[in-house]
């Protein structure tokens, strides 16, 4: 695999037919949805064709997701790049450690820093952003021990059952 992928205790990978099963059940646990705009379920059929399709390259899809897994091999989030821009040297950021006994050891630091590294060297980006929303302080605290800046707040941005919220931006310059 190459060494770009790997930081610390984590792996990014690409997406396997295998994972069918665990993005089945990451993206359709109801209590998450918030974080991904989520507004209904999906299917293993429209599952299995995203799959499929994950093979383009991040400059015709405009977006790559990577699994995180621990060295030992088990899965335990996604990382991904989307809106990218190829010509403005920019994308979004966003990442997912779906088991709750599975944060707060380490894992979103170690992607989050593999997926910069890669993005910086690679892909050659000036600048990641990610949106999170206000009251995410996990987040936000994991985005700025990364590097990243607040660099401007979206107000009333996301209905939630329990109200409005607003959305921060962060970015990472890359000099």
């Amino acid at each position: 695999m190459n060494q770009k992928l790997t930081h610390g205790n984590v792996r990014l990978r690409a997406l396997e037919p295998d994972d069918i099963d665990l993005l089945y059940d990451w993206e359709n646990n109801m209590e998450i949805w918030h974080v991904s705009n989520t507004l209904e379920p999906f299917s293993k059929y429209i599952l299995a064709k995203y799959i499929k399709e994950s093979n383009r390259d991040i400059y015709e899809a405009k977006q790559m997701r990577l699994i995180i897994e621990t060295l030992g091999g088990r899965a335990v989030g996604a990382i991904d790049l989307f809106d990218f821009d190829p010509f403005h040297f920019r994308a979004g950021i966003g990442i997912l450690i779906h088991n709750l006994e599975d944060r707060h050891k380490g894992y979103a630091t170690d992607a989050l820093r593999a997926l910069c590294d890669y993005a910086r060297d690679y892909l050659r980006v000036h600048q990641l952003y990610a949106n999170i929303c206000e009251d995410n302080l996990p987040s936000i605290q994991l985005f700025e021990n990364a590097g990243f800046t607040l660099s401007g707040t979206k107000k009333d941005w996301v209905r939630r059952p329990d109200g409005w919220k607003s959305e921060l931006i962060f970015q990472k310059i890359f000099s």
